[in-house]
């Protein structure tokens, strides 16, 4: 070392020189958004199956087809029939591995923000069960629908339901 050189002098407000990378996926890497919709229509076609055998058994048939007006009691019946059917078909697999069945088929899954199964209470309670209930709004509620899946659109393809379940969807391992 020169002991004539001048030493490099410290500038507090100089931009850091430490070399930055984006931080690593946690949990895999993300889901794609065709791979989202195809397992979305998947689980669609697998509780429309469960349900409509439902709808007409419970009476429910006339209202569904439109032979008959539907109010307020026969939608929340509809939204709670519906909810408790998804459960009874998809609860095993979310609790179990945080895939429904078409994720499975699909080979994604369900993490959260820190890459783990989330808890199965705050899944169905946050991701899936205020996304049912918001059926019963009405018009407002078909446009948070539709907001909810726009979200996909995003750079880090998280729908409403991710961001208020602190959720994404990944490839599995």
């Amino acid at each position: 070392m020169d002991p004539n050189a001048t030493p490099p002098q410290h500038n507090p407000y100089a931009a850091p020189q430490a070399r930055v990378e984006d931080a690593p996926q946690l949990g895999g890497e993300l889901a794609s958004r065709w791979l989202r919709l195809g397992g979305a229509i998947i689980d669609a076609i697998i509780l429309i199956i469960v349900v409509l055998p439902l709808v007409f058994l419970f009476g429910m048939g006339a209202a569904f087809t439109g032979q008959a007006p539907s109010g307020f009691g026969t939608q929340l019946m509809g939204v709670l029939l519906g909810f408790g059917a998804f459960v009874a078909v998809q609860g095993y697999f979310l609790h179990s591995s945080g895939q429904t069945i078409a994720k499975k088929l699909l080979k994604m899954r369900i993490v959260d923000e820190s890459g783990n199964k989330p808890e199965f209470g705050r899944l169905l309670g946050l991701r899936y069960a205020v996304f049912h209930a918001v059926q019963l709004l009405g018009f407002i509620g078909g446009v948070v629908a539709l907001v909810n899946v726009l979200f996909i659109f995003r750079d880090d393809r998280r729908c409403l339901h991710d961001l208020l379940a602190g959720t994404r969807v990944v490839m599995a391992d």
